[in-house]
């Protein structure tokens, strides 16, 4: 479930390529780390639910908050909450 879950949330970040702003380029291609990580460690893990690795990838971006200033902050935020939306429905 995890990887079919990781898999959609890419899938999600490569079709907005075409109509991304350079904004939303830097925000998908930083949060794909953080979401193939994630998968990986639930995997790991032996967790299997969506919430589980949505937990994952907020700790794991809440962990690297140093690495952006807090607009790239909002924007990978904003981007991530979105895609969790998209991915459910």
């Amino acid at each position: 479930m995890i990887q079919q879950y990781e898999e959609k949330l890419l899938t999600l970040i490569d079709q907005m390529v075409e109509t991304a702003s350079d904004d939303e380029l830097f925000a998908g291609g930083y949060l794909r780390g953080h979401i193939s990580l994630s998968a990986a460690e639930c995997e790991r893990d032996g967790l299997v639910s969506t919430e589980a690795m949505n937990q994952a990838v907020s700790e794991s971006l809440k962990g690297a908050q140093s690495e952006l200033n807090p607009a790239d902050q909002l924007l990978v935020k904003s981007l991530w909450q979105q895609l969790q939306e998209s991915a459910t429905q």
